[in-house]
């Protein structure tokens, strides 16, 4: 049936339940919360003569909840007014409601009984053909459609929510026998589309796919970590970053989540797995019993495997727990050769060799834990999944690893894992040695034609990925030879249709002199040859900006010339691409801060991941944004003057927005603060931006694009403004608000969004401001006290308030 989603309903408003729904009040959905209605009153209640009846005291429970939801932060909402598309209610007076609903979501206690007395009550009202899911993380979903009628059962299915689900993207989708087919297919299609998930399909086994492995290799971490006597803290180092995974590694990560919660999935696993080979793995150990009996169980209760203590003289320090003596101690810096081998290898697959080839602990550490991991994963199929690539993509949606089991394998190689794991005892499944014995050597490649493909264990062959062509992959272009041009810090690539890539590949994707000159050839090849461009990269952040590192080189050895020459490319480059003959489109996702929110402001059309957090930051080390985005902030202004708007008071809310380093919560905040403007797109599903991107370079070029001029009839407003933000400003610092050094910044701001010292409202030229910010920005460097925020910044990453 063609199916669409208007309305939801999310049964259960706790922190999942409430979470839900926000994500979907983000993507536009009508959505109604219900919860259970109070037996008691509260004495507040009683005070003021409530009764159970009275419905303030009704939907007490669910109110509490979607407001805990909304005041969180990180927030689950891309903007707080999309909070209105969720109205409240209880289970009593609003189940009836159900019926008026596409698809409802039970997010209730993770209780088989009281799950399915709720379905009962559920099919009273729901409408036939709408959808029914439960969002559980572990109870057999065939279990829940018992008694319920051949409709119910039909449209019923698990989907998984990891937590938070604005921020994690992966949602499993588990049918029974009974569910229709194109109800599975709807809602792996409608999760990646809409909610920008990765949908993993999942067999209905227990833990399903993610959770399966992923307790799987926490567990056998600390089976390992107590065999080679590691710490707290060196398992930390060993589990983080240098492998693709969270900073926050380990334990870190268990007690953001709660030991509880580990305890609760690694029991159900140890019950309910009699024939896993490694049954045994989820047991738990004796440390882990006693901080469950202590109630350490992590942030929740303040103390954890870490706690945070005041030491000497009341300044707070870290203590990490001893798991010999149960007792804490202050925490450990954590040095291993293997690692300190491994910091000249930016890219992560390489490392992998790297670490498994150690000579120390580390190494010991390493092959141990990947001969376990890769063994286990190898044995899952077929059991919980068919397909290989999806273990992989759950673990990266799930638990944020950046190369998933399988793909780390890869990168070690497949003949290397196999000796690991005969070596440390551990039985890999046949099917392995068979795909070796054929003459496959890797679990992934590209083909001829760039595509991913995955070794097919029924086919015994290779096979594309489903749903790929929906994305654009820069790796695999790389693989198949369209790197038409490349430096150091830039890559320009042939997207196909007529569209190139400028991809960054500098550190943090900073904006220097090469990524520059990558992107004036990008617009040099465009031009010639081809009919857009797309600024875009598949790396964990777009940009976080200019090079600082340069700008305080050349600062301190007071080259000021140099610096001129510097921001003058910068500006230029910001203007060739805003007006050459051919679309340029924005892609960013993550961040995209400084420079990088500067180029996004310059594009013909910018489609950005709903998860971008947008910022002209350089406020916060002492400078004034000086790569065309002050004038940009000043010329967006001044269009909206003729759209009948108070002059004033747009061009202080565009003042505030720079001199407060403002930075987008999402994309759809951008649009508020001026960084996205109408004709701008958002894409739920970051994967899907590059490909977006493309299609809207290629709209632009099939429109008829032309090349724009430059303008030369932006009004400012001069003195009267002027004085208006100088008293401002004097305000700020009388009140003790701000430093004489932010006075000095935000004068020189003021200056040039008001076009200078004008007796009165003036038309000015694009060029004439930026003449006034490049000499704001260059007059700033030279002040001691930004030198000092610079290398805070630099050495700390943290801004020096002075």
């Amino acid at each position: 049936m063609n199916r669409t989603i208007k309305k939801v309903a999310v049964l259960g408003s706790g922190v999942m339940g409430s979470r839900i729904a926000c994500h979907f009040a983000n993507i536009g959905v009508q959505v109604l919360l219900l919860d259970i209605a109070p037996k008691e009153l509260l004495p507040a209640e009683e005070a003021k003569g409530l009764k159970l009846d009275n419905p303030a005291v009704k939907n007490r429970i669910v109110n509490a909840s979607l407001q805990a939801a909304v005041a969180a932060n990180p927030s689950p909402l891309y903007r707080k007014a999309d909070a209105a598309r969720i109205k409240t209610g209880n289970f009593d007076d609003n189940l009836k409601d159900i019926a008026g609903c596409d698809w409802t979501i039970e997010v209730v206690v993770e209780r088989l009984d009281i799950k399915k007395s709720l379905f009962e009550r559920v099919e009273q009202f729901r409408k036939p053909g709408t959808l029914i899911t439960s969002n559980t993380s572990g109870i057999p979903i065939h279990m829940m459609t018992e008694g319920r009628s051949d409709d119910f059962r039909k449209h019923f299915c698990g989907t998984h929510f990891f937590n938070p689900p604005r921020y994690l993207k992966l949602l499993e989708i588990i049918p029974t026998p009974e569910t229709d087919k194109s109800v599975v297919d709807f809602l792996m299609h409608y999760g990646d589309l809409y909610l920008g998930k990765t949908t993993v399909l999942a067999k209905d086994t227990p833990a399903f796919i993610a959770n399966r492995v992923g307790v799987f290799a926490i567990m056998d971490v600390v089976q390992v970590m107590s065999e080679l006597g590691l710490t707290v803290e060196e398992v930390d180092k060993l589990t983080g970053p240098v492998i693709g995974h969270a900073k926050s590694a380990t334990f870190r990560t268990s007690d953001v989540v709660g030991l509880d919660t580990m305890i609760n999935v690694a029991n159900g696993l140890a019950q309910n797995l009699p024939n896993d080979e490694a049954k045994h793995v989820f047991q738990l150990p004796d440390f882990i019993k006693k901080m469950a009996e202590n109630k350490w169980l992590g942030d929740k209760t303040a103390q954890g495997f870490y706690k945070k203590v005041k030491g000497a003289g009341g300044k707070s320090e870290i203590q990490a727990l001893d798991l010999n003596t149960l007792e804490y101690k202050p925490s450990q810096k954590v040095k291993f050769a293997t690692l300190e081998a491994t910091k000249p290898i930016e890219k992560l697959a390489d490392r992998f060799k790297v670490l498994a080839a150690g000579t120390d602990k580390a190494g010991d550490f390493y092959r141990k834990t990947f001969a376990g991991l890769f063994a286990y994963v190898s044995n899952r199929i077929p059991e919980i999944t068919d397909s290989l690539y999806k273990i992989d993509d759950a673990l990266r949606a799930g638990f944020g690893w950046d190369l998933g089991p399988f793909e780390t394998w890869d990168a070690l190689g497949v003949q290397k894992g196999l000796e690991l794991a005969k070596a440390e005892g551990k039985t890999v499944a046949p099917w392995v040695e068979e795909m070796v014995a054929a003459g496959h050597t890797a679990f992934y490649k590209v083909s001829e034609a760039g595509v991913k493909q995955f070794y097919d264990i029924e086919s015994k062959s290779y096979q594309a990925i489903p749903g790929m062509e929906n994305f654009i992959i820069l790796d695999n272009l790389r693989a198949t030879g369209k790197v038409l041009w490349k430096n150091a810090g830039a890559s320009v690539l042939d997207m196909g249709d007529g569209i190139l890539n400028v991809e960054f590949h500098s550190k943090m994707n900073a904006l220097g002199s090469d990524v520059i000159q990558g992107l004036l050839k990008g617009v040099e090849l465009a031009e010639k040859d081809f009919r857009g461009l797309v600024v875009g990269n598949d790396a964990p952040n777009f940009s976080a900006g200019a090079n600082l590192g340069l700008v305080y080189m050349f600062a301190l050895d007071q080259e000021y010339d140099e610096l001129n020459l510097m921001i003058a490319q910068f500006q230029q480059a910001m203007m060739r691409m805003r007006y050459s003959s051919i679309p340029v489109v924005g892609a960013p996702h993550g961040l995209a801060l400084g420079g990088g929110c500067e180029l996004n402001l310059h594009c013909d059309r910018v489609v950005a991941a709903a998860e971008t957090y947008m910022g002209l930051v350089e406020f916060g080390v002492g400078l004034i944004p000086g790569g065309g985005g002050t004038k940009e902030m000043t010329l967006r202004t001044a269009l909206k003057y003729e759209e009948g708007e108070p002059e004033y008071n747009l061009l202080r809310n565009a003042f505030m927005t720079v001199s407060t380093a403002k930075v987008s919560t999402s994309a759809h905040e951008a649009f508020d603060l001026g960084f996205l403007r109408r004709g701008d797109e958002v894409v739920v599903n970051s994967n899907r931006v590059l490909a977006q991107a493309k299609a809207a370079a290629i709209e632009l070029a099939e429109d008829g694009y032309t090349q724009p001029l430059q303008k030369t009839n932006i009004k400012v407003q001069g003195k009267g403004a002027l004085g208006m933000f100088l008293t401002g400003v004097h305000a700020m610092k009388e009140g003790r608000y701000i430093s004489d050094h932010d006075v000095k910044i935000a004068n020189k701001l003021a200056y040039i969004m008001c076009g200078g010292d004008l007796s009165s409202p003036t038309e000015v030229s694009e060029q004439y401001l930026l003449d006034l910010e490049r000499e704001a920005f260059l007059s700033l460097t030279g002040e001691r006290k930004t030198l000092e925020r610079i290398q805070s910044i630099l050495t700390t990453g943290k801004p020096l308030r002075n």
